[in-house]
């Protein structure tokens, strides 16, 4: 497994480089231990790897991997070593990815390989998908390609970071931009023109103030929102036409993403009634539902006997997750690794941790599937 991992880790699987080599890497992995496996490229650099055990029978009981292929970016000057030349000290793979996923990604892979050659009753999926970390574009791709040929999914296990705890919840993103308007002038005449940024700054102390409806969650708890960034202004000397802000709402189950768009959308207008020049629009950037899987699904059930594990619990962060739930079957989070680590540098995953994750998963799908 740690050897699949170093190699996934070289690849460098960024935005900027694609998913393609990566992918190539987990294909030749597969192949050599005779594990169906296919290959789904496309624009070049993105691909997603598919691969089963078990039956063919599109109406067998499904279980699912899901993994992402994609890491993000490294500044290299603030790793003590090369974050994509990973390095194996004291128990541990040092490396862009290793945490956030790919770590996660080798256990549910060397499941595949354990379990190959028994015969389970029914079919194992394991779907490494692209641009999880920017617009899930490679999930997006899969549910539209194998949602037909799975009838009968049984569940999914999302390998991310968890510290080997059973998530069951998870909070939803809803990115906005929110620009404001004005009019050029030359910067020695600004009664001239309309000062976008003044604007903004008026729709920012708005936001601060801004309570999102919404009822807390008894594992959640509250939604958030932060304004994360803000540009406006071309020259010192020019009076800005536009500026605009953008900003990170958690959501929680059960919100619904237009209404709180709505709500901001009511905001701005009680603002332009007191001042005809204040305009605005909202766009979306990324949104991505929250997770919420029933704590008495057989699914749970299953898992949590399984793993021995009583106690499911829930996280802040988003994943694929809520894509998955397209299947109509229920979604756990539950793999190796501290997710404090995950975007840090010197971002590492105990080997122990892997193999940890590895027996689990294999005692889940033999329990489920035997």
């Amino acid at each position: 497994m740690k050897e699949l991992l170093k190699r996934l880790i070289q690849a460098t699987p960024t935005l900027e480089n694609g998913e393609l080599e990566a992918g190539n890497e987990l294909v030749d992995f597969f192949n050599q231990h005779g594990i169906e496996v296919t290959l789904d490229r496309w624009d070049n650099t993105r691909a997603n790897v598919v691969a089963s055990i078990g039956s063919n029978d599109a109406d067998a009981p499904t279980l699912l991997f899901g993994v992402h292929l994609d890491v993000v970016p490294a500044a290299k000057e603030r790793w003590q070593t090369d974050p994509f030349c990973p390095v194996e000290k004291d128990g541990r793979v040092i490396g862009r990815g290793s945490v956030d996923m790919l770590g996660g990604l080798c256990a549910a892979a060397a499941t595949m390989v354990d379990l190959s050659k028994n015969a389970l009753n029914g079919r194992v999926i394991f779907a490494a998908t692209a641009g999880e970390e920017t617009d899930s574009c490679g999930v997006k791709r899969f549910i539209e390609q194998y949602q037909s040929q799975i009838k009968n999914p049984i569940g999914t296990i999302i390998a991310e970071p968890t510290g080997m705890k059973i998530l069951r919840a998870h909070r939803g993103i809803l990115w906005l931009k929110v620009e404001t308007f004005g009019k050029t002038a030359h910067g020695s005449t600004p009664q001239a023109g309309i000062n976008a940024i003044l604007k903004m700054n008026t729709l920012v102390n708005q936001l601060q103030n801004w309570q999102i409806p919404h009822t807390p969650h008894p594992l959640l708890g509250g939604c958030s929102m932060s304004i994360n960034r803000i540009a406006g202004g071309s020259a010192t000397n020019i009076v800005p036409d536009s500026c605009s802000v953008e900003i990170d709402i958690r959501t929680l189950p059960g919100q619904d993403h237009s209404e709180i768009i709505d709500d901001l959308k009511n905001l701005c207008s009680d603002l332009q009634k007191n001042d005809p020049d204040f305009k605005t629009q909202i766009s979306i950037i990324r949104a991505v539902g929250a997770l919420e899987t029933a704590a008495g699904s057989p699914f749970v059930k299953a898992v949590c006997q399984a793993t021995e594990i009583a106690e499911t619990q829930a996280i802040g962060f988003t994943t694929d997750g809520p894509y998955f739930e397209k299947l109509n079957a229920p979604v756990l989070i539950f793999g190796p690794g501290d997710g404090s680590l995950c975007h840090k540098p010197d971002e590492y995953i105990e080997i122990d941790a892997i193999e940890q994750a590895r027996q689990m998963y294999n005692r889940i799908v033999c329990d489920m599937l035997r």
